[in-house]
């Protein structure tokens, strides 16, 4: 007996089977079969089918004679089933790589549940992804199993059929099945939630969803919505025969009217002459179907009112929006005449030789070099007035108490960024900030660059897929200082940057901690993070791809890797920020987190204590391996995809010759390494030494005094010493600095 049944109707899907095919056969989990249902499709659907079934007997192909619809073509497939588990998937959708090896884990960790409720993203037809916005609901349902009616928030999720999967005795016990007709999924998803007596959830991206551009049946006009109707009915009638689960009457007469009222809204569902007569029936089924002594909701009382009245309502508020808009141009027209006029006057006012602005991240908060410096002007010049500027009020309740803040684009702001002598980031200030005669802005970048960057992602168009590279250059001519920490970062910012600032050997200000950190402070990290006494920790860093859309691919087997490593290591994660909020974590990430396979330190948000924490970096082309030599630890490249990522992206050198430790190219090659202990041999350490000596030349410890002595209070102070020879960045015979 397979512990999943995936029962796959098929029709007038050719174009994306082969796709779903391959995302289901091709699991590392085989514990499975799968029925196809042709739901007498007139493509090419039956026969990739057979071809299929024809070399891998996990496959059952039904080939129907008439076309019967999806409800009903699912229904065909469910007393063919065996499996312990039903899993209803629609034949234009894909599973994740290993999203049926982490289900049968959940289940077995909930000791087999009626039903588990997984996460899914949306895939779009011009290739952006999109995570369930709801996602937080599964992860905050994650532990034991549960109700409908102990945890109701799990009611808000998509009511659909393929992101669960349910207990094969437990369907068959309460006689569950698919009507004809469109929103087939609301009769069934509805009863089996109300029903279910153990929930479970998996905190985990499991399927894509695929947002078809044409052909989704759901955005055809046609009156077969009104089916949706008769949907709702069957659930009330289904409530009207357990009389246990009459309590779920007032959230349904709210979904129904809520649901209806959305595909009246919708421009692409009904034929305009039909609206007024589905509007009737939704009002007539509202009236209907009230619960005794239920509130109606504010924006539902429409339906106790005419079609005139909702049509005016309608009118109204797309008028409001239309002056709305109109009425947000022209203010911004206004602000723009007036911001002119001000700046003019401000000119005129002397800048304020104490105040220092500063900002990380896109605003984010106090991080990076900015915040080294800030910290060090804080010491040893305490009469700098440090002020940071913040994107929202979410990131300034999260700013250390007593920092002076404020947010962008407030009148604060622009009081201080029109008065302010210093400016200090490590990304470039907004268009709207005007560079005063007489201000210093200091740019601190944010590492060491192995990847292209700048003018050099000109010759680089998925690179600079949304990169103004000519806006980006006429921001960076307000820069007066580059800060480097090495020759080759001098080198690569004056070319990729052909702006007016001066460099300044200074040295990487947020590295100056681990220069001169002790081993106690990565102990204290440890235990904060929860890593168990005598651990080895392994720190793997990946960073994101240019030739994906999203950023995210999966070059790791986490769960894999974690195994391999076994009891006396613990794997710590840190994907790059951009993906923190994006499908990636959902990819199994959190949930490997949640069972204690491994540590999620993606928002951790000071790196340096990841790497003070840890004993050696695996990482493929992250700038962190520059501030990480500095430690003098291990560090292993896993580089399987280098030349995709050079050519897409561009690098400055070929990180795979001239690397910081071992180089892998495949996941196995990545294990045998860790595992055994060649990370740390003799080789090991001269590739680091060699690395260090060219990469960690003006990192002496001090460097956030040197700009704050140098460059804010005009102090004199030594330069770096460089006390061994070091290799120029680019050979003199080298074309990677070419002009791209």
């Amino acid at each position: 007996m397979p512990r999943f049944s995936i029962i796959l109707p098929c029709f007038k899907v050719q174009g994306f089977l082969r796709e779903c095919l391959d995302s289901v056969l091709g699991q590392s989990y085989r514990d499975i079969e799968v029925i196809a249902v042709n739901d007498c499709s007139p493509d090419g659907c039956g026969a990739i089918l057979d071809e299929y079934a024809a070399r891998d007997d996990r496959l059952r192909v039904l080939h129907l004679e008439e076309n019967v619809g999806l409800g009903r073509a699912r229904n065909t497939g469910m007393p063919l089933a065996t499996g312990d588990y039903l899993f209803f998937l629609d034949s234009d959708d894909t599973l994740t790589p290993g999203a049926l090896a982490a289900m049968a884990d959940r289940l077995d960790e909930a000791d087999d549940p009626d039903v588990l409720v997984f996460d899914y993203a949306r895939t779009y037809w011009w290739g952006g992804t999109r995570r369930n916005a709801l996602a937080r609901v599964l992860a905050e349902t994650a532990g034991e199993t549960f109700t409908a009616a102990e945890q109701p928030e799990i009611m808000d999720l998509l009511m659909v059929v393929w992101n669960k999967v349910y207990r094969r005795d437990f369907v068959e016990r309460e006689g569950f099945a698919f009507p004809p007709g469109y929103y087939e999924d609301t009769p069934w998803t509805f009863p089996v939630m109300f029903s279910a007596e153990r929930i479970a959830t998996l905190d985990r991206i499991c399927l894509y969803y695929r947002q078809r551009r044409q052909g989704n049946i759901l955005s055809t006009t046609s009156r077969k919505h009104f089916d949706v109707h008769d949907q709702y009915a069957r659930v009330f009638a289904f409530l009207d025969e357990r009389p246990h689960l009459a309590h779920w009457r007032p959230f349904l007469h709210a979904k129904m009217g809520e649901h209806c009222l959305d595909i009246l809204a919708k421009p692409d569902r009904l034929p305009p002459s039909d609206k007024p007569e589905f509007f009737q029936r939704t009002a007539e089924m509202f009236r209907e179907f009230r619960p005794e002594g239920a509130t109606v909701p504010p924006e539902l009382r429409v339906l106790e009112g005419s079609w005139a009245s909702y049509r005016l309502g309608r009118r109204s508020a797309q008028t409001r929006k239309t002056v709305v808009r109109r009425a947000r141009k022209t203010r911004t027209a206004a602000i723009r005449r007036v911001g002119r006029v001000r700046a003019a006057v401000n000119n005129r006012r002397p800048l304020d030789p104490n105040l220092v602005v500063y900002s990380a991240f896109r605003h984010r908060g106090v991080l990076g070099d900015p915040a080294a410096i800030y910290h060090k002007a804080r010491e040893i010049a305490p009469q700098l007035r440090g002020v940071w500027v913040v994107r929202s009020k979410q990131e300034a309740e999260l700013l250390p108490p007593g920092t002076e803040h404020v947010l962008l684009g407030s009148s604060a702001y622009r009081r201080v960024t029109e008065r302010a002598t210093f400016f200090v980031n490590n990304v470039n200030w907004p268009n709207s900030l005007t560079k005063r005669p007489g201000s210093v802005h200091i740019h601190t970048h944010q590492g060491t660059p192995l990847k292209y960057m700048g003018a050099d992602l000109l010759g680089k168009p998925g690179a600079r897929h949304r990169v103004d590279v000519p806006q980006m250059l006429r921001r960076a001519d307000r820069w007066d200082y580059s800060l480097v920490a090495n020759r080759h970062s001098e080198l690569v910012w004056e070319r990729a940057y052909p702006c007016g600032f001066t460099s300044v050997r200074t040295g990487s200000p947020r590295n100056d901690r681990l220069v001169a950190a002790g081993a106690e402070e990565g102990a204290r990290v440890r235990e904060r993070l929860g890593v168990p006494a005598g651990k080895t920790v392994v720190l793997y860093a990946p960073t994101r791809r240019e030739y994906r859309r999203g950023g995210h691919v999966d070059r790791v087997d986490l769960a894999k890797l974690a195994a391999a490593l076994g009891e006396d290591h613990t794997l710590v994660v840190r994907l790059h920020p951009s993906l923190a909020t994006g499908p990636a974590r959902g990819m199994g990430l959190a949930d490997l987190h949640r069972r204690g396979v491994l540590i999620d330190a993606t928002d951790e948000p000071h790196v340096e204590d990841l790497m003070l924490a840890s004993d050696v970096l695996v990482t493929d082309y992250s700038a962190l391996m520059f501030d990480y030599a500095l430690l003098d630890r291990p560090i292993v490249i896993h580089a399987d995809d280098w030349g995709a990522y050079a050519a897409s992206r561009g690098a400055y050198f070929d990180i795979t010759a001239e690397s910081p430790g071992p180089v892998t190219r495949t996941e196995r090659e990545l294990s045998e390494v860790l595992v055994s202990g060649s990370w740390r041999d003799a080789e090991s350490r001269r590739l680091r030494s060699a690395f260090r000596e060219r990469f960690c030349e003006f990192d002496d410890g001090r460097a956030a005094e040197r700009v704050v002595r140098t460059l804010l209070l005009g102090e004199s102070m030594p330069a770096p010493a460089v006390s061994v020879p070091v290799a120029r960045s680019v050979p003199a015979d080298s074309d990677l600095l070419a002009s791209s």
